[in-house]
């Protein structure tokens, strides 16, 4: 970047106003005014004249992109947690450092997901749209619209990281039993605090809960983690939610499996091919199935705002000549 006064920053979405001035003040940014998804073509002549790219979860930055690369590109800085769509090997191997966002939108997603686990068994959306529709409403009746309660059930947490944690702080003060599947069992004092239970086993765990919530990241090793075997392994009257990434989990499988009838229903806020979603889904978000949500797990103002903040740190951290503070390094082999 040596004879540059200030880097090329290319943008690849709309940041919220205070951000872009921001970067605008900083950095020779430039904005993607429109918010139009970048084709792969235009990726490409991004990374090949940018200092620094600053994609998002709608771009896929694999090695075919890394590889067209410009000499100046030296900094990816991901707005946004997950980089599943980074190709973190290739660009470490083109002297690319990768940054994201991580630590920012924690409360944002645990609020979405309570939001869910409240909205499913008690058919939140269900009773919402009654009124609205035009549907003729005859008033109170003890046997309409029922439920399920969720205080005194379990809720089994696939992921307690951060997000998980928060999560099942929420839910513990809705009366959930707390159980989790993760790699590492969390500090003893977070299991006391959540009075936890932890599976080593997630079969085990998905067995026997009324509640299924999938908080953990995307990684070659998690694809389908729920897989089909897996998610018929749940109880007919248990309920999944998943905040996380669509991959996790096989989507059409648990499709079948509440349609069914083997599932009582899915709240979902990400999917296997977003921004496609599966027709059969749809079919079962209009029967009451489902709760199906346009990836706003994190969508906050101050989240985004946050995210923004963070991008601006670790690209002025490594013009600095520093080690960025969010760095991703390639998982090992």
């Amino acid at each position: 970047m040596a004879g540059k006064k200030k880097p090329l920053v290319v943008i690849t979405r709309k940041l919220p106003d205070p951000v872009e001035t921001r970067m605008r003040e900083l950095f020779d940014a430039r904005l993607n005014v429109e918010d139009r998804p970048m084709t792969q073509p235009e990726l490409v002549a991004a990374v090949k004249e940018a200092d620094v790219l600053v994609p998002t979860v709608t771009d896929t930055i694999d090695a075919a992109v890394i590889a067209q690369a410009g000499e100046n590109l030296k900094l990816i800085a991901n707005f946004g947690n997950g980089i599943d769509k980074i190709d973190i090997a290739a660009a470490a191997a083109r002297g690319i450092t990768v940054t994201n966002t991580s630590g920012v939108l924690t409360e944002d997603t645990a609020d979405m997901t309570m939001a869910l686990i409240l909205a499913l068994p008690r058919r939140l959306t269900e009773g919402a749209n009654i009124l609205p529709d035009g549907k003729k409403w005859a008033g109170w009746s003890p046997t309409w619209m029922l439920g399920r309660r969720i205080w005194g059930k379990r809720l089994g947490i696939v992921g307690m990281g951060r997000i998980g944690t928060a999560v099942a702080r929420r839910a513990k003060a809705f009366g959930l039993s707390i159980h989790y599947h993760n790699r590492h069992r969390v500090m003893p004092a977070i299991e006391d605090e959540l009075e936890a239970t932890y599976w080593e086993s997630l079969d085990q765990m998905l067995a026997r809960m009324d509640i299924i919530s999938v908080n953990c990241p995307s990684t070659p090793a998690t694809f389908h983690l729920l897989s089909a075997r897996r998610l018929a392994l749940m109880q007919p009257s248990a309920y999944l939610v998943n905040t996380a990434r669509g991959d996790l989990i096989d989507e059409e499988s648990l499709v079948k499996l509440i349609d069914t009838g083997k599932l009582a229903g899915a709240g979902l806020d990400v999917y296997e091919n977003e921004p496609a979603l599966s027709p059969k889904l749809l079919k079962l978000s209009a029967k009451g199935k489902v709760v199906l949500l346009p990836h706003m797990g994190s969508a906050t103002l101050e989240g985004r705002i946050d995210m923004g903040e963070k991008v601006i740190i670790n690209i002025r951290t490594f013009c600095d000549g520093h080690r960025p503070p969010d760095r991703v390094l390639p998982l090992k082999a």
